[in-house]
């Protein structure tokens, strides 16, 4: 025992004696840190990563990496992007996902959420089927900073007033809110200040906007609900769907009308629908932090 205990320690000239550091970060296995970073959330492991060389390395593990991917990753990198780069690695198909991607000319995009991995997507007014759009003496295409896409189609006036819209699209396995982003009035800057014109906001009050959803595999949802709050943008719940196999493209049908032609409606401003994963409750504050 006297052996194995003086063996720890080595006498300096001056009979002083050194104790062995104790371990640091570094000796960690980077194979072990990695593992570790598996079961971490994606800022979580940026942070880690910062630490040293170890942890750096080990940050940029593919299996880490694939864990906070869709399971049908593969399949969505193709729906989005034409041509996508094949050595980026599992981290870097991660970060290219959490950008705001465009397609479909521009009139859909779709991002990863960072905090759930799961599939979230914006479709422009340009992108719906809205009745009357090519009559300017009704709607217009007007630009604006407040819409992710530039722009939104501004309701004059109208009797008929009907939008519809259609998304095919490999959703992973979830289950999704629909909502369409709708401001009543029409916004613009005065000095640099907000200012809101609701000048032609009128009708909305009298009956009910009749929101409908209905998905491939025959889930069906209807909500009727008036428009409120001039000068605000408001998300109107259409409905919620389930989808069971993300491996398979999910068709989504949706409208938003209002076509009692007892009376006349106008002044909306009517910007996107958003899809976006059901366990994120706040409307607002998910928008605000995508």
């Amino acid at each position: 025992m006297g052996l194995r205990f003086s063996s720890f320690f080595k006498p300096y000239p001056n009979h002083s004696l050194i104790v062995p550091s104790k371990p640091t970060f570094e000796d960690l296995p980077e194979s072990c840190v990695a593992l570790i970073m598996a079961y971490m959330d994606p800022p979580q492991i940026c942070n880690l990563a910062t630490l040293n060389r170890t942890f750096r390395g080990a940050s940029w593990a593919d299996f880490v990496w694939e864990s906070k991917l869709p399971s049908n990753y593969d399949v969505i990198v193709r729906k989005i992007f034409n041509d996508f780069p094949c050595d980026l690695g599992m981290r870097g198909i991660y970060a290219r996902l959490c950008r705001v991607n465009s397609f479909d000319d521009g009139t859909k995009k779709v991002w990863l959420d960072r905090s759930l991995g799961k599939i979230c997507m914006s479709v422009s007014a340009k992108g719906l089927s809205i009745t009357g759009i090519d009559d300017r003496r009704y709607w217009n295409h007007i630009p604006t900073e407040e819409s992710r896409f530039s722009s939104v189609a501004y309701l004059q006036q109208t009797w008929w007033f009907e939008v519809d819209g259609k998304v095919d699209f490999p959703f992973p396995a979830g289950r999704y809110s629909l909502y369409f982003r709708i401001h009543l009035g029409r916004a613009s800057k005065r000095f640099g200040r907000r200012v809101c014109n609701t000048e032609h906001v009128h009708g909305w009050d009298k009956k009910p906007v009749r929101f409908q959803l209905w998905i491939s595999d025959g889930q069906y949802v209807a909500s009727q609900c008036f428009l409120k709050e001039p000068g605000n943008w408001c998300y109107y719940h259409a409905g919620d769907f389930v989808v069971e196999d993300g491996n398979a493209s999910t068709t989504v049908k949706f409208s938003m009308t209002q076509i009692d032609c007892t009376h006349t409606k106008g002044g909306l401003c009517l910007d996107s629908v958003l899809i976006y994963p059901s366990e994120l409750k706040k409307v607002k504050t998910f928008l605000n932090n995508s």
